[in-house]
């Protein structure tokens, strides 16, 4: 059953590694340019966890996150975001209907520091300009990235790669000035960020795959875009 739901999870990733592509290739042709080329912004917000001690709903114990990022903007479609965030993640085994040994209740606190690389894919040009470019001040997106967190937990320490994944909504006030909203699941390859006396309570040794905890956030931000472009110029950018 572990070995079905690991191949499940890596072939879903692998179909929208795939599909980013895809859709890269076909608006490579087309992409314009965006007018600057960097963007750095921040974010505040709700976090979640699952694991074991919560199986079904992530904000039964819901944390603070905040988030300092740095972008690269290659062209309207796409946004290469680099991030340090930190948040909190909590819970108690009693929310969990499986029945412990002795009917032992566990709980814990900890807080999360990670770094992150991902690319974000814009579903409409995105950015404020002539009606002929098409471009709109308002897209959804999506992203895919890696990374790497840093948990500690009552006075343990545990770290890991990351794999975060979002769905979110930006729009642009300004033609520099951006907000959005978002919403994102992360898989941490580790069993310890909830602590250690979390880890195997189904008597389940902990892999690089199996047995490991996920968190979620819900975020709002604003960033500010800087680093223009020249049209004009005689060189390639």
């Amino acid at each position: 059953m572990k070995h079905t739901s690991v191949h499940s999870l890596i072939r879903n990733i692998a179909v929208v590694v795939m599909l980013l592509v895809c859709v890269c290739t076909r608006s490579t042709a087309s992409a314009q340019s965006a007018p600057y080329k960097f963007a750095m912004g921040a974010d505040l917000g709700m976090s979640g966890y699952i694991g074991d001690a919560s199986r079904s709903n992530p904000f039964a114990h819901p944390g603070f996150g905040a988030d300092l990022s740095f972008s690269y903007l290659p062209d309207v479609r796409w946004n290469i975001r680099t991030a340090l965030s930190t948040f909190g993640l909590s819970g108690n085994t009693s929310d969990v209907a499986n029945v412990l040994p002795e009917q032992a209740e566990y709980s814990f606190t900890s807080q999360v520091y990670e770094l992150s690389a991902r690319a974000e894919f814009n579903f409409f040009p995105y950015g404020i300009g002539e009606t002929y470019k098409r471009l709109r001040r308002w897209t959804p997106y999506l992203a895919l990235g890696v990374g790497v967190g840093l948990a500690t937990s009552d006075g343990n320490t545990a770290a890991a790669f990351t794999l975060p994944m979002a769905f979110g909504f930006r729009f642009k006030v300004r033609p520099r000035l951006n907000l959005g909203i978002e919403f994102s699941m992360t898989k941490a390859f580790s069993d310890h960020f909830d602590g250690k006396q979390l880890a195997d309570l189904n008597q389940i040794k902990t892999a690089f795959y199996k047995n490991t905890d996920w968190y979620s956030r819900i975020s709002v931000g604003i960033s500010y875009e800087f680093g223009e472009r020249c049209e004009t110029c005689h060189y390639v950018d």
